[in-house]
């Protein structure tokens, strides 16, 4: 199979996870705070993080990361809806909360990614 059609199939599922589990996270949560950009986002990094360090091992080929890390985790993670979520805070006047909400989105991506990469180097 072509490199870019498997990366363009990862997309895919990665997409529609992150609508599935963004929607499950959502409906069990209240309030302005969106925790299922924060949770997929997470995710993602933490899949790439591990993705990575299997790569960096030389277990993993340079395609798997294609596929996985920018199909799958492309698909999965979504910072343009967290910027956009980010705006819509402000608009309707919770400053506090989309502070917040930015600092959570970064701060759990980056612990996880790192946690993932920790996983994927062992």
């Amino acid at each position: 199979m072509d490199l870019a059609i498997a990366v363009g199939i990862a997309g895919a599922v990665g997409a529609v996870a992150r609508y599935l589990i963004d929607g499950a996270v959502q409906d069990r949560t209240s309030g302005l705070f969106p925790f299922g950009t924060t949770t997929v986002n997470a995710l993602g990094s933490f899949v790439l993080g591990v993705v990575t360090g299997v790569v960096i091992r030389n277990v993993g080929s340079s395609d798997l990361k294609a596929v996985v890390g920018t199909g799958f985790c492309g698909g999965l993670t979504t910072w343009s809806t967290a910027s956009w979520e980010t705006v819509r805070l402000v608009e309707e006047g919770a400053l506090d909360v989309a502070t917040r909400y930015t600092l959570a989105n970064l701060a759990a991506s980056l612990l996880a990614g790192g946690i993932g990469l920790g996983l994927g180097l062992l």
